[in-house]
């Protein structure tokens, strides 16, 4: 069976924002001008298609990122029928909310680019920052669009400036607007010249017409500007304009186009989504700008059986490879797994093999998505995004490979949650239920954790942020019928070593017949970062938060034994000597101990090792730390004093004082303890005018006055 499409034809793209930017609703007119659905959906009204939960319908909010295939042929084509001119789309519409921030983190990663909106009032915000942070790491090529420019107070050029000013220079005006708020009209192209107005049902016909007189010289203006900036990514281009020679507009385009994949430039496209102007220009510069999966670099991973480096290369030809980004509960076919394949085919019904577990299982049905409806397909290619169905074991971050050239893909890297609640079950049928909901929905989100409290028995789940914490509790409410109380949302301290120190534990048990016999000694310090380009030693185990290094001589421990005592460790570590919070960012060194020869087991080495890493860090100046967030709050300045007060009595730091639109904004750090229920005190400081959001930015020290009533409380 061959591709229905050739891979150059194929654009793998997310749409990335801060929440209400617009985003879903641009998503829908992109559905509705490639010929998806035939009604636009609308946020305000609770039925759009990629918004499909019914969750997400009732708040207005995307919390899952939905993938959707759809099909292009650019509004300059004028055979709209001519095959060989479209393209095929693979979107993923991402959630703004900052609690689910993992969906844009997974998604960047199996993307080869994003298209970033922006609202044309508020401009650059918080979470606008952090998913263009994310995609930096990816180096995920991005094209931006500056919506809502009908709304009032909205400013093309603020918003612009605010992406030069806290996202990247390099962001270049491909468009200028036809006036703004209720008299925005339509959009200026600055590399063709012309003046387009969208008209029609839903403004399905792009209408090319001459840049009206009023506008003429600023789009001159900016032309240049634009014409500069491509030409100096291109030398042989740059000699012909100083030449004074006028550069046609195909190589101007195959330049941006090459700048874009570079991330040298970030071309920047105007509109209005929900009053329908601007969209399908949009999707044109996705064909001439983003890249198809040919032209993105090899993938790299590593072989699984010798840890050596290896490549795939996007063509059918290469042995298969695949990256699960996303699991997903479908009420009709169980568990969709849903991947990224980089390299070779698959077909539906064959073994697939899990480089990760070491495992082989049957893929029964794979499928393409429209949002929540779906397409059966006999085989996917290189290049696609698809969704398995039948894999019990595989998990997010799971490489899928060909066995006989098994290769493990670089795994997402998540943040750790900072948030946490105790949940009891209603009644002992709820009881069975809550375990499996609870596992099916960390599953599926993996900065959502469970554990148990081992000294009440209770449940605790942890998260992000207490929005992503009730949707979980509602979500297995409905979808899986489980009745539970909870708790009052508590933060998830931590504890570390500021010092060094040594202990040594011996754990002796001598009764009748074989005792138990386990010595060891052990060396705690806080953990460094590795050194640039340092390769780990084959006796260090390194994680992100803990070093376990095995430094015993002569075998005077025998190596079976070894790792019990590393086992042993983490689980002293994860009770805490200051207030039983998880210890992190350890090193710890195994330096001595001793065996004998009938009574040593690897439960004895498990409990010495417990036993002396609480010893050793309770003396390496343990501290305990708390989550501090990055807040920022929109208030009228008549606030402004009040604002700020209010956070530096709530042990914030305010880092930044600045204007949007009629508004002042701060930006500050404050510790998520004193978080809690804030937006009732903003809302009554304010007169209900002020808005904030926040979002985990680092951990750091309690104070010790602070640290004294957190360590009272769980006594």
């Amino acid at each position: 069976m061959n591709r229905d499409y050739p891979l150059e034809k194929v654009r793998n793209f997310g749409i990335i924002a801060h929440i209400d930017a617009g985003k879903t609703t641009t998503s829908e007119r992109v559905l509705f001008y490639t010929g998806q659905i035939h009604k636009i959906g609308e946020v305000h009204e609770g039925d759009t298609v990629t918004d499909w939960m019914e969750q997400e319908r009732e708040r207005g909010i995307t919390i899952t990122a939905a993938a959707i295939t759809c099909f292009w042929t650019p509004s300059y084509v004028s055979d709209k029928n001519d095959k060989g001119k479209k393209y095929r789309f693979n979107i993923i519409d991402t959630p703004g909310h900052i609690d689910f921030t993992v969906e844009v983190k997974r998604s960047l990663r199996v993307l080869d680019g994003a298209v970033v909106v922006f609202d044309g009032v508020a401009g650059v915000e918080p979470q606008s920052e952090t998913n263009w942070r994310y995609a930096d790491e990816g180096q995920v090529p991005r094209i931006c669009f500056i919506n809502k420019l009908d709304r009032m107070g909205a400013s093309f050029e603020k918003s612009y400036k605010s992406i030069l000013d806290r996202l990247n220079k390099d962001a270049v005006r491909m468009q200028i607007p036809m006036g703004l708020e209720e008299r925005f009209a339509g959009v200026i192209d600055l590399l063709t010249m012309k003046a387009y107005s969208f008209e029609g049902e839903k403004g399905i016909e792009v209408v090319e017409k001459e840049i009206p007189a009023e506008f003429l010289e600023e789009a001159k203006k900016y032309r240049h500007e634009l014409v500069e900036k491509i030409v100096g990514e291109d030398d042989a281009l740059m000699q012909e304009y100083l030449d004074g020679k006028e550069v046609a507009v195909d190589v101007l385009k195959a330049a941006i186009r090459k700048a874009v994949i570079g991330n040298k430039i970030f071309p920047v496209f105007t509109g209005a989504a929900l009053k329908n102007k601007g969209v399908q220009l949009v999707l044109d510069a996705v064909v001439d700008y983003l890249p198809s999966p040919l032209e993105m670099s090899a993938i790299k991973g590593t072989n699984p059986k010798t840890g050596e480096p290896i490549e795939r290369h996007p063509s059918d030809d290469e042995p298969f490879s695949a990256l699960v980004f996303k699991l997903q509960t479908d009420p009709f076919v169980g568990q969709l797994a849903f991947f990224r394949v980089y390299s070779g085919t698959l077909e539906a019904g064959t073994y697939v093999y899990n480089s990760t577990t070491g495992n082989r299982e049957r893929l029964s049905r794979i499928v393409r998505l429209q949002a929540d409806k779906r397409e059966e397909v006999e085989q996917v290619f290189a290049g696609e995004i698809a969704a398995a169905v039948g894999l019990k074991e595989a998990k997010t971050s799971h490489t899928l490979c060909d066995e006989a050239k098994p290769i493990v893909l670089e795994p997402i890297k998540f943040t750790d949650p900072v948030i946490s609640l105790r949940i009891e079950p209603k009644t002992k049928a709820d009881q069975e239920k809550m375990g499996y909901a609870l596992k099916r929905l960390a599953d599926e989100d993996p900065t959502f954790k469970i554990k148990s409290d081992q000294e009440t028995g209770e449940t605790v789940i942890m998260g992000m942020g207490e929005l992503q914490l009730e949707i979980m509790v509602d979500r297995m409410k409905r979808e899986f019928s489980v009745l539970a109380d909870v708790g009052k949302p508590q933060v998830a301290y931590r504890e570390t070593v500021q010092g060094e120190a040594e202990a040594e534990a011996k754990y002796i048990r001598q009764t009748g017949g074989r005792g138990q016999y386990g010595h060891v000694k052990l060396t705690v310090r806080p953990l460094r970062p590795p050194l640039e380009g340092k390769k780990i030693p084959k006796h260090v185990k390194r994680s992100e938060h803990f070093e376990f290094i095995d430094s015993i001589k002569g075998g005077i421990i025998p190596q079976e034994y070894i790792p019990a005592v590393e086992k042993g460790i983490k689980e002293g570590m994860e009770r805490g000597v200051v207030a039983g919070y998880p210890l992190v960012d350890l090193s710890v060194e195994l330096t001595y101990g001793s065996y004998h020869e009938v009574d040593s087991s690897e439960i004895a080495f498990k409990i010495a090792g417990s036993q002396a890493v609480q010893d050793a860090a309770k003396r390496a100046k343990p501290v305990l730390l708390e989550p501090i967030m990055k807040v920022e709050v929109v208030t009228p300045e008549q606030f402004l004093g009040d604002v700020t007060g209010h956070l530096n009595s709530k042990r914030g730091e305010v880092q930044n004082v600045f204007e949007r639109v009629m508004n002042k904004v701060i930006d500050a750090k404050v510790p998520l303890a004193e978080m809690f229920g804030y937006i009732t005190t903003l809302r009554s400081m304010t007169e209900g005018r002020a808005s904030f959001t926040m979002e985990f930015d680092h951990y750091a020290p309690v104070p010790p006055n602070v640290a004294q009533g957190i360590i009272e409380s769980r006594k």
